[in-house]
């Protein structure tokens, strides 16, 4: 029995898709941080929980992250209660699969981490620039994935701007809405508590738009990122079985395959034309495939 549940949890970080490992990584840290501090508390420790926390959330004192580089990286899958968890895991779900039907599967990770690293160096730098922490710059630890997520879904909102997202009460509107209604949200949270959560959050949806930016000047500083999550996760992937096969292949000619490069982004545009003017449900079947299959070249 425990080896089955051991090799379904395998598979799903083997087979499954990059957002829901994602997902699953968050949640899964979060239930055995969770335990673990239960434990501290039957045995009347709770003080070191504490150390948790400090030991894998991103410090705001710049001699601290020396000593404890990978909280930039740690801080990003790590959350305080249920309400911050559930928050982010539905906000990386509805944002992650948009920017996985619009932009590509593969791109997802790098866009994470790359946010969650500019949220963690906006919460750093105010902390030491501004006048106002000074008495907590020592002090000061952030966690959570919100700027990764804020990230991921500022970058569809910029590269789709006139999508419209169905919300409950409120009825469709538009990403930009959106995605300006959260950043507003937390620039002007920044005097009302939790500082340095909304500093973070800033620094993480400035990624999201400097990366469609550059995307669209045919740049993608989120490859390399997303091509080394790929590798490790690589080594967690079965080994097939090794076959042999022969196979006549003749090699497409330069002149070919710019030919249907150029017959795949003209098909691309025209779908994403249609999208832009009556939204996602307005595509058929097939467009939806050709869409996934597209974006997930790219």
């Amino acid at each position: 029995m425990h080896s089955s549940i051991f090799s379904e949890i395998r598979d799903f970080f083997a087979r499954g898709s990059v957002l829901s490992r994602l997902i699953g990584i968050n949640v899964a840290i979060f239930v055995l941080v969770g335990i673990i501090r239960v434990l501290f508390f039957l045995f009347d420790a709770p003080s070191a929980y504490s150390g948790i926390i400090n030991w894998f959330g991103v410090p705001s004192n710049a001699d601290t992250l020396i000593t404890r580089p990978w909280t930039l990286f740690t801080y990003m899958f790590l959350h305080f209660d249920f309400f911050h968890i559930f928050f982010n895991m539905f906000m990386l779900y509805i944002g992650g699969r948009l920017f996985r039907d619009f932009l590509g599967e593969n791109r997802l990770t790098g866009t994470y981490i790359i946010g969650g690293l500019f949220g963690a160096l906006f919460f750093i730098l105010a902390y030491n620039l501004f006048p106002v922490f000074n008495e907590d710059k020592n002090l000061a630890v952030a966690i959570g994935a919100s700027a990764s997520v804020l990230a991921i879904f500022i970058a569809i909102a910029s590269y789709m701007p006139n999508y419209e997202l169905p919300l409950i009460l409120i009825g469709r509107i538009k990403l930009k809405y959106i995605a300006v209604f959260f950043v507003v949200v937390d620039l002007l949270s920044i005097d009302k508590g939790n500082s340095g959560g909304h500093l973070a959050h800033l620094g993480g949806a400035l990624w999201g738009f400097l990366y469609i930016m550059l995307l669209k000047k045919g740049k993608d500083p989120g490859k390399f990122a997303s091509t080394w999550i790929r590798a490790i996760g690589s080594i967690f992937k079965p080994r097939p079985t090794m076959r042999v096969e022969y196979r006549s292949k003749k090699p497409v000619s330069d002149e070919e395959y710019n030919r249907q490069k150029a017959e795949n982004q003209k098909r691309m545009d025209q779908i994403l034309d249609k999208i832009s003017q009556h939204g996602y449900q307005s595509l058929t079947s097939e467009e939806k495939e050709i869409l996934f299959k597209l974006s997930n070249k790219n």
